[in-house]
């Protein structure tokens, strides 16, 4: 059942939110964190594990040097000081997917800290957002719950867990408290998060799909009475992993924060898990304080001291930042302002990229991810990055149109049936038989029916209107299942007609 909320323009009316957020990024390193385990996505369960990613009596941690070169170079890229010195620590609880019944992560001496990001809100407005630090850990594994009917522990007959994951180097960002943000603190929470995972794909140290949970987002809340200066109690949304729904989540917990506060009742520090289908959060656990993980230096690891040259020689490498990046790209396809905005906003820049790159106009390969595979994710409900629709796929349906295989009206089809797994665009072209009907004798019967149908339109254009010939093709378009050539079509009725 879900709380009780106030509306948001209400909300708004009386509180200011604070946010902060911890941005959980997983690596792509070739191995995990602390051993030579595979760090790879999708493999059998509990295939990808070594006596140090299970916790095995005896084992001895060593760190991933790429994974420190990763975490150094997230940090300059967030304009952080990378400290000369920096620890390990043991956090101290149990999780059944933790095999080693601690987490081996960064306390009081993270490797990054003290930073800075400058994000876009959809209108173009900077809004700089600090950042407290970025520190290296470790992940946990996976539980799997069976036999309920949600897919959740509640309800659930057995669980299983899969350890693949355990030991997946990870580097999470803590935000400084955010204030400010007023009623544009959801669209802020996802744009945030937006840039994030921008910045952690052009520095390509991580493949950052949030389907996969490569970017996990903790998203924070508090409300303070309009002219307070003491933040309220905060609550942490756990594990967030769309862009779409953090921005929800943000909004539903001033919305619960708001009506619990009004009513005279007080926030409970606690975490709270996030559920697209009723677009709720439910109650998890009471927060944890640092003095509850009873952290204490890790042992088996030595300090991290990286060489300040090797600093300066990963500043100096640093690729072009997004920012830069998109200006860059914007004057390269002509967009207009307003529609870099959208593509931007609607999160399909790389996309968009990456089609252009492989050999399609910057116009189409806008017309087609901002048209069609929006349209459709929004009526699956899922990240367009979900959708199974790729670069090439565009690629190769502006090819199909260019060599008029198939029109417009034939490729949105043809997406649609990419997405539901049917294979490449040529393959489904071939196996549903879509291909335009450019048989002359097809398209003549088909216009010989439909002038003989519609006798009064046929004299007004050979009256001079020429204009009406549109609905003599819409039937012909019709007949042929929407597979003729327009173009064609028209060509042949004012060629019949005698009309020039």
């Amino acid at each position: 059942m879900s709380d009780a909320t106030l509306s948001f323009e209400e909300a708004m009316e009386n509180f200011d939110p604070v946010l902060g957020f911890e941005v959980h990024v997983e690596l792509n390193t070739k191995t995990k964190m602390f051993d030579a385990a595979p760090n790879e996505f999708g493999d059998v369960p509990n295939s990808n594990t070594t006596p140090v990613s299970l916790g095995l009596p005896g084992v001895l941690p060593v760190v991933n040097k790429k994974a420190v070169e990763s975490a150094v170079r997230l940090g300059l890229a967030l304009n952080c000081s990378i400290a000369p010195v920096s620890h390990f620590a043991r956090k101290n609880y149990f999780y059944p997917d933790t095999p080693k019944n601690f987490q081996t992560s960064q306390y009081d001496e993270p490797i990054a800290f003290d930073g800075e990001i400058t994000i876009e809100l959809e209108d173009g407005t900077p809004f700089t957002i600090e950042i407290e630090r970025a520190h290296m850990e470790e992940d946990a594994g996976k539980l799997t719950h069976k036999g309920g009917a949600t897919g959740r522990i509640q309800g659930a007959e057995f669980s299983l867990v899969d350890y693949n994951r355990a030991g997946v180097p990870l580097i999470e960002i803590v935000t400084k408290p955010i204030v400010g943000a007023g009623d544009r603190a959801p669209e802020l929470a996802r744009a945030y998060v937006t840039a994030i995972r921008e910045l952690v794909k052009s520095l390509g140290i991580s493949d950052a799909r949030m389907e996969r949970g490569n970017v996990r987002c903790d998203a924070n809340v508090s409300l303070m009475p309009k002219g307070a200066e003491v933040f309220g109690t905060r609550s942490e949304t756990k594990n967030v992993n769309s862009l779409r729904a953090v921005e929800r989540a943000v909004r539903y917990e001033i919305q619960r924060h708001a009506a619990v506060l009004s009513s005279g009742g007080s926030i409970v520090q606690e975490t709270r898990h996030w559920h697209e289908d009723t677009r709720s959060t439910t109650s998890g656990r009471p927060k944890s304080d640092a003095d509850d993980y009873r952290y204490f230096p890790e042992p088996d690891l030595v300090p991290v001291m990286p060489d300040p040259a090797w600093i300066e020689q990963l500043r100096a490498e640093l690729p072009e930042p997004p920012a830069e990046r998109r200006k860059k790209l914007k004057a390269e396809w002509g967009y207009s302002d307003e529609e870099f905005r959208d593509v931007v906003n609607a999160g399909v820049l790389d996309e968009i990229e990456s089609t252009v790159a492989a050999g399609a106009g910057a116009g189409a390969a806008r017309k087609w991810w901002m048209g069609e595979i929006a349209r459709l994710a929004n009526v699956k409900g899922v990240e367009i990055a979900e959708l199974g629709v790729t670069p090439a796929h565009v690629v190769e349906i502006e090819s199909l149109i260019g060599a008029k295989t198939i029109n417009d009206k034939i490729a949105k089809q043809v997406i649609g049936h990419i997405a539901d797994g049917e294979g490449g665009p040529a393959q489904i072209v071939e196996a549903r038989s879509l291909a335009v009907v450019s048989d002359d004798g097809v398209l003549i019967t088909a216009i010989d029916d439909a002038m003989a149908q519609m006798p009064d339109v046929v004299a007004k254009v050979q009256g001079g209107k020429v204009q009406a010939v549109g609905a003599l093709i819409g039937p012909v378009m019709k007949a042929t299942r929407g597979q003729a050539d327009a173009g064609r079509v028209r060509e042949l009725i004012l060629e019949k007609l005698g009309v020039s």
